[in-house]
């Protein structure tokens, strides 16, 4: 894991495409426009707030598996943990470790005393990820139609 850069606009671009990864995602399937957009905030909200979205790489070839870190809402829920996957990297435990090492980065070295995350309720994996790290439910509510389900971490 390390912060996003401009480096990462490539493999950015073709996980925010890819709808197997983003459909279900606040704002769905991205553009290379709205990618870049994107990619400007991550970067700038680590200059400011000292956290920000994190590029995933496999260990052992260095090749790109996905992204994970904390964003602030637009919402006025708070500061939430993201994580996405290129699709084929899924069920080898990156969500779980990406989340947790960044839910860790929030609480210890950010000092944030909430961290919130916010999955459809239909999205069995998302929400398993977000319970095995130990955030619990808080809220329900419903977006675009969508049932949604809040998850939060206070220390």
């Amino acid at each position: 894991m390390r912060p996003v850069t401009g480096l990462d606009l490539a493999d950015l671009v073709r996980l925010k495409a890819d709808p197997r990864a983003f459909a279900i995602m606040l704002g769905g399937v991205r553009s290379a426009l709205r990618t870049a957009e994107e990619l400007a905030v991550e970067m700038a909200l680590w200059g400011r707030r000292g956290f920000g979205m994190w590029a995933l790489h496999a260990a052992w070839d260095g090749r790109f598996v996905g992204t994970a870190g904390l964003m602030e809402r637009t919402d006025g829920r708070g500061v939430a943990l993201r994580f996405a996957l290129v699709p084929h990297e899924h069920g080898h435990g990156y969500a779980t470790e990406a989340a947790a090492a960044s839910l860790r980065y929030a609480h210890e070295r950010a000092h944030l005393p909430r961290v919130v995350a916010v999955a459809r309720a239909d999205n069995i994996g998302s929400r398993n990820v977000l319970g095995a790290i130990g955030m619990r439910e808080a809220e329900r509510f419903v977006r675009d139609g969508w049932e949604m389900v809040m998850c939060v971490s206070e220390p």
